[in-house]
């Protein structure tokens, strides 16, 4: 009997507004990414033990949250605000402050782009410092796969752009994957053009210079690093926990 070869595909959607166009209907996992910061502030808390995190999509959820008890991390346009328990920088999330326990998450773009992408069958939180375990934890779904940008306010964001095609390529390196979209072609050339000097192309991100004018950018190089973690964090239900 001849085998029939199944393929996955793999596609990009570089901002949430686009989230409704997405060409992949059914069978899909959405790798979401917001490098500067929240997906990288994520993976960051699990490593440092945090038991699980509760996303939530409005300020004002995320002070009902804080009045009753949790601990919130929370942010808007960069800044900490001042119900907050942390803001959104990797760098928050020692062990000391988040070690066995529960965190309620709120940020601009990173969360709000989670709200949108909800009725995935899963979403699988991503970023530099986790791409190669995200990688193999996505290989093994055996799913389509829907890489989601957060962007900044709904616009298009070099940094989540260069993870999406970083994903992609090496998803694509299994032959079970392949993709028949414009989106991921073009981040996987871009990712292409800028790895070689990725702090140096960063220079040219819009958030990047948002966060220095605010002070916030020494997480920038952390945020860059390849692999430094294998945690996989994955949001189904209503809160996220490590899968990995």
């Amino acid at each position: 009997m001849r085998q029939i070869n199944v393929f996955h595909s793999v596609e990009v959607c570089f901002t949430p507004r686009l989230f409704g166009d997405i060409q992949t209907k059914e069978n899909y996992i959405v790798a979401l990414v917001d490098i500067l910061r929240a997906t990288t502030s994520i993976c960051a808390a699990f490593e440092n033990g945090v038991q699980r995190i509760i996303p939530v999509a409005t300020l004002e959820a995320a002070k009902s949250m804080k009045e009753q008890g949790f601990l919130v991390a929370s942010e808007l346009d960069g800044k900490k605000l001042d119900f907050a328990d942390f803001g959104n920088s990797a760098f928050n999330f020692t062990r000391e402050s988040v070690g066995g326990k529960t965190l309620v998450y709120c940020t601009t773009n990173g969360t709000r782009a989670l709200d949108i992408a909800r009725h995935a069958e899963k979403i699988a939180i991503g970023a530099f410092i986790n791409l190669t375990a995200l990688t193999e934890w996505l290989l093994r779904q055996e799913k389509n796969i829907v890489i989601l940008c957060s962007g900044w306010k709904n616009k298009f964001c070099l940094e989540d752009a260069l993870f999406a095609g970083a994903l992609a390529e090496k998803l694509l390196e299994n032959p079970s994957f392949c993709t028949h979209c414009d989106s991921a072609h073009a981040a996987m050339d871009l990712w292409n053009v800028a790895s070689a000097d990725l702090p140096g192309y960063i220079e040219k991100a819009a958030h990047r210079h948002r966060l220095k004018k605010l002070e916030l950018d020494d997480v920038i190089p952390y945020s860059l690093k390849l692999d430094t973690t294998k945690v996989v964090p994955v949001f189904e239900g209503k809160e996220i926990r490590d899968e990995q």
